[in-house]
């Protein structure tokens, strides 16, 4: 399953380093999960998520997550509901 762990990163403008370091996992561990060649641990996923201070469905489920770290989504909610 594809995740959206390095169109995150990339935008949030964070270095794999980094986000090992703050996520609490090694940057060859993050490396595979990004690359999809192992899956994330719901624990490694959440903390990635926290990371990232996003929604672990956003990191790893969300087809539009383009939207998501550009505010669209998050504005057409808020017209939506009002």
């Amino acid at each position: 399953m594809k995740n959206n762990v390095r169109v995150i990163r990339e935008y949030k403008k964070i270095s794999q380093t980094k986000l090992a370091e703050l996520a609490g996992i090694s940057r060859p561990g993050l490396s595979t999960i990004e690359n999809n060649h192992k899956q994330a641990s719901l624990e490694t996923a959440g903390k990635i998520a926290d990371a990232l201070n996003m929604s672990v469905d956003d990191v790893f489920f969300n087809k539009n997550v383009r939207l998501v770290i550009q505010g669209t989504e998050h504005s057409a909610k808020i017209t939506a509901s009002s």
